[in-house]
């Protein structure tokens, strides 16, 4: 597959950094959209190139997802190599960011109630537990025109609680008690790895937030959608998870170059 020539000579001045980050969102990247969330399963080829990166001397590779990180590693099969970081950002391997207190975990529950409240008055609507809170899903939802209804009021009501922090998504809102940035994990991994320069790919808006800290001159940021009139920060557009495949590739040639 061509990438954009853009994109060629971006990967080609980040190939030649002595140390860097690969990073990635998972669903919509790695994995296509799928109707079902506990069947998006990786592009063939794509987790291969991810892991060859990571044995790369000199190359970090990380996934950073909404997913928690049992399910990421699951749907992945992502091996030790690579990064994993759930939850958008809040979630690694040694914990959470933060201790949930008595109060949060209470919040948490309200939280599920909640939502599975709203998505029993929607046939279609299905809500995804997760560790720091719930996920409204409506992309199955029967009445297409309903979808939008259930989510607004997501927001009127638990996502009004004091203390849940909302995040939009394709066809979802997601619900947490504790404030998670894919931003703030990325610029925590290139201090860890002492990273020249940050490549990350996504597809949602969540990714706004890991775009937004990609300042450095050679830093790389794509947003995975065909659609120009989605507004995003990335400095690169692809269209889907095959093209993403094919950047890893790209950059896996290169590197080894």
């Amino acid at each position: 597959m061509s990438l954009p020539g853009s994109v060629r000579d971006a990967l080609g001045r980040f190939a030649a950094l002595p140390t860097v980050l690969v990073a990635t969102d998972y669903d919509g990247v790695v994995a296509p959209i799928v109707a079902d969330p506990a069947a998006a399963f990786p592009l063939p080829g794509t987790v291969a190139a991810l892991e060859a990166l990571a044995g790369l001397p000199g190359v970090t590779v990380a996934v950073v997802s909404g997913r928690d990180r049992a399910t990421l590693g699951r749907l992945s099969g992502a091996g030790e190599g690579v990064v994993t970081v759930g939850s958008h950002g809040a979630e690694w391997a040694e914990g959470f960011e933060a201790v949930l207190s008595a109060e949060l975990v209470e919040l948490r529950s309200t939280v599920l109630a909640d939502l599975t409240a709203i998505a029993e008055r929607f046939p279609g609507a299905a809500v995804e537990p997760k560790p720091l809170g719930a996920a409204l899903h409506v992309r199955n939802v029967v009445d297409p025109a309903a979808g939008p209804v259930a989510l607004e009021e997501a927001r009127r009501g638990p996502a009004a609680l004091s203390g849940v922090h909302a995040t939009e998504g394709k066809a979802v809102l997601e619900l947490t008690v504790l404030d998670a940035s894919k931003g703030r994990a990325l610029q925590t991994l290139r201090e860890r790895t002492g990273a020249a320069a940050v490549l990350y790919l996504g597809d949602d808006v969540t990714d706004e937030k890991a775009f937004a800290v990609l300042t450095g001159a050679e830093d790389v940021s794509v947003k995975v959608d065909p659609d120009p009139a989605v507004v995003t920060g990335a400095r690169f557009r692809v269209d889907g998870p095959a093209d993403a495949r094919a950047v890893f590739e790209e950059l896996l040639a290169l590197r080894r170059g």
